[in-house]
């Protein structure tokens, strides 16, 4: 596994045991127990985990999800520490860099923002350079269903549109908020919004950012 997402699976594997199975996350209707069987089995049952694209399959992923989440906890902990199995698309270095880096690190901020006390994480330059490149990739993806225009820019004037219409609402933060933000948890980033203030508050408001 590449250095980024083996890193940020494993934070995300030593927080989850740490909350323990019961705690709160950002994901509506998932505490970390389900949070956890989401991403065993999004990585070692590829015969369920495309339900999450695909709204025929949704039934069969439910049914794999709600027989994982039975499991011991400690072993769904144990699970995504190990990675998946050599079988699984994901042990490749390539697509477990291109997929994880940024899966783990929005579910780890899943589970830190969900408590009060939470505070952003301090993260190194070139973290933050992987993130905007991932972030520059999807952008017009993770927003394409914004309410407004959406501009995403970092505090060095770098922008990236992921969102083509008027009014314009630009988003200014490090790329680890902004993508926060465009993955849909827009009350927790650490952003600064301008435009039109309407505008401001329909894309607050809009659950239709993110995959």
């Amino acid at each position: 596994m590449s250095t980024h997402a083996k890193r940020e699976r494993l934070l995300l594997a030593d927080l989850l045991e740490a909350e323990g199975p019961d705690a709160p996350t950002l994901c509506e209707g998932w505490n970390t127990r389900d949070l956890a069987a989401h991403v065993v089995v999004r990585e070692r049952r590829a015969d369920a985990a495309g339900g999450l694209l695909i709204k025929q399959l949704a039934p069969r992923l439910e049914r794999v999800m709600a027989e994982f989440a039975a499991k011991p906890y400690e072993e769904l902990i144990q699970l995504i520490r190990t990675g998946p199995p050599r079988f699984s698309p994901f042990a490749l270095k390539q697509i477990d860099e291109a997929s994880n880096t940024v899966e783990f690190y929005v579910h780890t901020e899943d589970v830190r923002r969900a408590r009060p006390d939470w505070t952003p994480r301090a993260l190194d330059p070139v973290f933050q350079d992987t993130l905007w490149s991932r972030l520059e990739r999807t952008a017009r993806l993770v927003g394409r269903g914004a309410p407004t225009g959406l501009v995403l820019r970092r505090p060095d004037g770098q922008t990236v549109v992921a969102h083509k219409g008027t009014p314009v609402v630009t988003v200014t933060g490090e790329p680890s908020e902004l993508l926060i933000f465009a993955c849909g948890r827009q009350n927790v980033a650490a952003v600064e919004l301008d435009g039109d203030k309407e505008a401001i508050a329909r894309l607050h408001e809009t659950k239709q950012l993110g995959l």
